[in-house]
């Protein structure tokens, strides 16, 4: 029997399609699992003809791929991936590839580079997105790590990945150390803020203007044929057309208290961390914190009312608004999700291709639309681009849409809706193209109270300053 050209280790379902796509695009395959059940279930439903072979042991595994070893794992994030590789470790050899697909922490990934290679094992962070239909049939892919194991692999990433329109592979080399898995925490940051804006819409036009479900789906669906055209619409248009038996809708039968992974947070702290204003997935994970406190919120509706409906005499004249509320934050969202992979490159030393990021999340992935071409189309018009706000389609872009975005916004506090994601986004638009801030302000409390100096407006930019608030108001240059 020849060797298997990579191995897949951990047959959950995201597993189990991974091994499978391999095997579809000619790959010889090894499989294994802890439990032994698992993998002899799975191979037990494969054809008799299939390119997956099944390895009940460790020492089997590694004896069944040729040199140097691939080993895909596909198992839980954290101390999990730790304890896999020290029970793998006896049975590699030096130069053999460690591939970690899961939803790893890029610290962990970047702690996991630096202290494998001292091994001699070869490390890749890979981000992987798509769900178990994208790991079956072409996910994104954002690999990281080792450079030199790059190449090994390209070709098999690259097979299995998915493929844009114009055929482009969704799977190129991202960077060094934890790079891959940092880009895939920051596709999952913007994922939340994607699904927390479309929440919003639904949210006013359902309560704010009273629309009955079935003309809010076909809303989403008319929607999903221009600029907002995406995975998240297109799923949200079909998911408000599912009814009970009795005709009322599905969705309005699931409790409303969001579940989290943790990548939207981890992407949340990183931004605080950094020092970047990442306001709306910011917001977008602390609605998903709101939710939980189901029992609370059930009183605190009972004890302060709820929100009114607006006339539907206007609904044709706020359905503008709120799509163009919803294609204005999305703009938002992922500029502030490049800032935040600028900052990143330059803190941990990256060097990221952010046009080759938007090809990577333009097919496979669960936040892959139309929208992402016009970001590719922006940074190769300027690689150099400090923000996509600096873009002039996305400038006039959100000029066009602004009026309907304040709208739409101003309807949502009106009718007392929650837009946690929406409002942020037109705060920080706004602050950004603001010249001057009250910052200046906040600068004289703090040396009021902290003594933490100021610089002026009108002298010297680096020197900085001291006014004596409870004495003679005298002000002082300070020296570093």
């Amino acid at each position: 029997m020849m060797p298997s050209e990579i191995a897949v280790y951990g047959l959950g379902v995201m597993g189990r399609n991974i091994a499978l796509n391999m095997a579809d695009h000619g790959l010889r395959v090894a499989v294994y699992n802890r439990t032994s059940s698992i993998t002899e279930d799975f191979v037990g439903e494969l054809p008799t003809d299939s390119r997956i072979t099944a390895h009940y042991s460790l020492e089997d595994l590694a004896a069944g791929l040729s040199s140097p070893r691939i080993i895909f794992l596909m198992t839980k994030a954290g101390g999990v991936v730790d304890r896999v590789v020290e029970g793998l470790l006896p049975h590699l050899d030096s130069g053999d590839i460690v591939i970690d697909a899961g939803n790893s922490h890029f610290r962990d990934s970047q702690r996991r580079w630096e202290d494998w290679r001292q091994r001699g094992i070869r490390f890749l962070g890979v981000g992987v997105s798509g769900g178990e239909e994208g790991a079956r049939h072409g996910p994104s892919i954002m690999p990281g790590g080792d450079p030199e194991a790059w190449p090994v692999v390209r070709d098999i990433l690259q097979r299995i990945a998915a493929r844009t329109e114009d055929g482009a592979s969704c799977c190129q080399w991202v960077g060094q150390g934890a790079a891959g898995h940092y880009v895939k925490m920051i596709h999952n940051g913007i994922e939340y803020g994607d699904m927390q804006l479309i929440t919003e819409a639904w949210q006013l036009m359902r309560d704010g203007l009273g629309m009955p479900a079935a003309e809010i789906a076909a809303t989403f669906a008319h929607w999903n044929q221009g600029v907002l055209a995406s995975y998240l619409i297109e799923i949200t248009a079909e998911i408000l057309t599912v009814t009970e038996h009795d005709g009322s809708l599905r969705v309005n039968h699931i409790l409303d208290t969001a579940g989290q992974k943790g990548t939207g947070r981890w992407t949340a702290i990183d931004a605080l961390e950094l020092g970047v204003p990442l306001t709306l997935i910011g917001e977008a994970v602390f609605a998903r914190a709101l939710s939980s406190m189901k029992a609370e919120r059930v009183a605190a509706a009972a004890q302060l009312g709820s929100a009114k409906v607006t006339p539907a005499s206007k609904r044709v004249i706020e359905l503008d608004a709120i799509r163009d509320a919803l294609y204005a934050a999305k703009i938002i969202s992922y500029a502030q999700g490049f800032l935040q992979l600028r900052e990143a490159a330059a803190e941990y030393d990256w060097q990221l291709a952010y046009g080759e990021i938007a090809t990577l999340w333009r097919a496979g992935c669960i936040i892959r639309s139309r929208f992402l071409n016009d970001i590719r189309d922006a940074f190769e018009r300027d690689p150099g681009l400090p923000s996509l706000l600096f873009d002039d389609f996305f400038a006039s872009a959100l000029r066009s849409a602004e009026p309907g975005w304040r709208s739409a916004v101003t309807l949502g506090v009106q009718s007392g809706i929650p837009l946690p994601a929406m409002g942020a986004a037109l705060s920080f638009f706004d602050g950004y193209r603001s010249a001057v801030l009250p910052a200046g302000l906040l600068q004289a409390q703090r040396d009021y109270f902290g003594a933490h100096t100021y610089q002026r407006t009108d002298r010297d930019p680096e020197q900085r300053w001291h006014t004596r608030w409870t004495g003679d108001l005298s002000e002082e240059a300070i020296d570093d």
